[in-house]
């Protein structure tokens, strides 16, 4: 299995974060991906691929980790996410993660701005990118299709009708699929899922959030994924080693990677 969304470098994870690796690892998790939120994070996210070859990194600005900033600080933050893209380009996969959020009180337009840069360098380095939505399904479409986007990527924990799934897939993006099938509530989104192709999903689970149905209030981590797994595979009334399987080599395909 391939975790293709986590953020294993966060705080929450410095006591046990070699302990909670090691139980992903020995659940099957043969690699992660995890998120750039910040410029100033992805020195984490370095340090954590050097240590381990199993881990994958991305590049990019978290819409909650912005604050809205003059035209300066804005462009020196920018400048400054253009040189790590270019110091560090062999080093991560993906630029993200990126998107919009419409339950921030950060103004659309701002995070519309960020978000174009980052497409911007995504389309210079050629690299795919990793999509954060909530609330914002129609601005991201518009944005994506103004700005003739077709480099591929994966939308982050996508919730949302059968019709928007096919038009982020139409334009080239897998699916990530994680906790919130795990919730009987969430019909719109697991009858989305049921009916979507396999070859355009990818698994996750966001730790330390997006908590699986039973495990409110804890801390997530990789090592559930299996449970991610076997809810999807219950979805499309196939097997889990299908599932995994497929999702597997739906990431490495994405991504240009091997397991070997």
């Amino acid at each position: 299995m391939i975790d293709s969304h986590c953020h294993i470098d966060l705080e929450v994870f410095d006591s046990d974060r070699d302990n909670v690796l090691k139980h992903a690892f020995d659940e099957g998790i043969e690699r992660l991906l995890v998120l750039g939120l910040s410029n100033r994070q992805f020195v984490r996210l370095l340090d954590l691929k050097r240590r381990y070859a199993q881990i994958d990194i991305a590049l990019g600005l978290h819409p909650y980790f912005l604050k809205l900033q003059d035209t300066a600080q804005t462009q020196l933050m920018l400048d400054e996410l253009s040189h790590l893209a270019n110091l560090y380009q062999d080093h991560y996969i993906a630029f993200g993660e990126m998107g919009l959020d419409g339950s921030l009180p950060l103004n659309i337009a701002y995070q519309k701005k960020i978000l174009c840069a980052q497409l911007s360098l995504a389309a210079e380095y050629k690299k795919p990118i990793i999509l954060h939505h909530r609330k914002s399904h129609n601005h991201l479409i518009r944005l994506l299709k103004e700005q003739k986007y077709h480099g591929g990527g994966i939308l982050h924990a996508f919730s949302g009708s059968y019709h928007e799934a096919m038009t982020y897939i139409d334009m080239g993006f897998l699916l990530g699929v994680g906790g919130t099938i795990t919730y009987l509530r969430a019909n719109k989104t697991r009858c989305s899922i049921a009916k979507l192709p396999l070859d355009k999903l990818v698994i996750e689970t966001d730790s330390p959030d997006m908590p699986l149905s039973g495990f409110q209030g804890q801390r997530n981590q990789p090592s559930q994924l299996g449970l991610v797994v076997n809810a999807l595979a219950e979805l499309k009334n196939i097997s889990s080693q299908e599932i995994k399987q497929q999702t597997t080599m739906n990431y490495l395909t994405l991504f240009g990677l091997s397991l070997n």
